[in-house]
């Protein structure tokens, strides 16, 4: 229960397109259009009311692999890059990958949220940083940054001459209650600095087959994306872009919507289980995605307690301080199973409470 894939079945619409593509024997190059501008446009507008320029939008591999290279365009070699921990490990590998240095500007816990610190972040800006790396949803926190909080961001980005790129995978699983804001579609400020780098590889459980989107709306973040390597673009996979732009079709919105409603009971389940079982536990229920962050502290299983749990319960979850300082005491849960495999989870780790 540590890798963020989920172990629902393959929407219908996704495993007749790939089907079909395998019958055909077409396992070739992916062709400079496979359809994924298109499709992405219309899913956009439809799930976030956001209107794309399908001229703004590039595609890769992978959601860090199109991360990376924009970072390489528009950083110096030893340029500081502002994250906001805790944060998907990953963003401090291709921070150096991209000849950056990390600047880690935590979260603030509010009590009831974590939001983001735009006082720090202006203040590591105005102090030299040159780039902001977002994660929006928040993984693994769950939470769904507010337009005002990112439209902040854009200006504080924007009044320092500083690009903000946006890694909003899990932007499909967001639960009633709460709303996702694409960061370009924030304010005019973000549209001027802004990329956000996606795919339907975490909604859809797509991640294999390696296929994100790179998107920009302003004129000089569509012309960085215009000027990167065709190689870039010709990592897509085949299967990928199929997957994809099946993925984005008006066809699989059942499949997501019915996803959605099974994580969400997922999320609440889980805090049940944890009141009944793990009662020192201190989980805040998440507004998106299907991760959870919790701190067992309370427990004396050491600062990296997923260790033990995997050696006394036989249950593997995510190593919390991976994900940053405030990950000491903290284990990262995948709650997309289920139910009975959540129960039976939580109730080996409980039984180390016991011994």
């Amino acid at each position: 229960m540590f890798v963020a894939e989920t172990d629902f079945p393959l929407a219908a619409p996704i495993h007749d397109a790939l089907a079909e593509a395998v019958a055909n024997g077409d396992t070739g190059y992916t062709p400079p259009d496979p359809g994924l501008r298109t499709a992405f446009v219309s899913f956009a507008k439809r799930h976030f009311g956001w209107d794309v320029d399908p001229a703004g939008i590039r595609s890769t591999g992978d959601v860090m692999m199109g991360v990376v290279e924009i970072l390489r365009a528009v950083i110096e070699p030893g340029d500081r890059v502002v994250i906001s921990t805790p944060v998907y490990p990953p963003f401090g590998m291709i921070i150096p990958e991209a000849d950056g240095v990390i600047e880690d500007v935590p979260l603030i816990d509010t009590g009831t949220t974590w939001e983001l610190d735009l006082d720090g972040i202006d203040a590591a800006l105005a102090d030299g940083a040159r780039a902001v790396l977002l994660c929006n949803p928040q993984n693994p926190t769950g939470t769904v940054h507010s337009r005002e909080s990112l439209a902040g961001l854009a200006e504080i980005a924007r009044r320092h001459g500083v690009p903000v790129v946006s890694d909003e995978i899990h932007s499909p699983l967001v639960y009633p209650g709460a709303t996702f804001t694409p960061f370009l579609d924030a304010s005019p400020d973000a549209v001027e600095v802004g990329f956000a780098v996606t795919s339907a590889s975490k909604a859809f459980n797509l991640a294999g087959l390696k296929c994100a989107l790179m998107v920009a709306s302003g004129d000089g973040p569509k012309k960085v994306l215009r000027e990167l390597s065709p190689e870039v673009e010709w990592r897509t996979s085949l299967f990928g872009a199929i997957a994809g732009v099946a993925a984005f079709s008006d066809d699989s919105a059942p499949w997501l919507e019915s996803l959605v409603a099974r994580l969400d009971l997922n999320r609440v389940l889980l805090a049940d289980l944890l009141d009944e079982h793990l009662p020192l536990a201190r989980y805040r229920i998440p507004e998106a995605g299907y991760l959870a962050w919790i701190d067992v502290s309370a427990y004396g299983w050491g600062d990296d307690p997923a260790r033990a749990i995997l050696r006394g319960a036989q249950v593997a979850l995510h190593h919390g301080p991976l994900f940053g300082p405030q990950g000491v005491g903290h284990v990262r849960v995948n709650f997309g199973c289920a139910p009975e495999v959540l129960r039976e989870a939580v109730a080996r780790i409980a039984a180390l409470t016991a011994s």
